[in-house]
């Protein structure tokens, strides 16, 4: 179950299809100052963050956030197994890998000693499309 803060936060950002600088700072200020504490909370920014345009901070936030669930609040710290990265693959793809969702694949593969084949495969169909859309063009 979300937060009713962070619930209020989303829908908030969702009926002005924007993220402000001050509602990224909010996020990181006082909503989500522990960090993100479940999956759904990753979803459901996932979620909005393919819903809604955002100021610049928004996107490395939301790496910072979801990486640091990832890899360091899920046991065992610093491995993202085969599950995590299954069900993280499933949730980045949605409607196509966005820029951000790259970028947390990315920056989780820089940070965790391990990394479950799953979130490899995403990063590869991610490249795939880029190439393809670049050729498209």
């Amino acid at each position: 179950m979300l937060k009713d803060n962070l619930r209020e936060f989303i829908d908030s950002a969702a009926e002005r299809n924007f993220i402000s600088v001050d509602g990224v700072k909010m996020l990181t200020g006082e909503l989500l100052e522990a960090g993100i504490t479940s999956r759904l909370e990753v979803e459901s920014l996932l979620a909005l963050d393919r819903m809604v345009e955002a100021d610049e901070s928004w996107g490395p936030v939301l790496t910072k956030l979801v990486v640091d669930f990832v890899v360091w609040k899920r046991a065992p710290s610093g491995v993202v197994s085969g599950d995590d990265a299954l069900w993280l693959a499933t949730v980045l793809e949605v409607s196509g890998p966005s820029r951000n969702a790259m970028n947390i694949a990315y920056a989780i593969l820089d940070e965790a000693g391990y990394v479950d084949v799953a979130l490899l495969d995403f990063i590869m169909r991610g490249r795939q499309q880029a190439r393809l859309n670049l050729m498209a063009a």
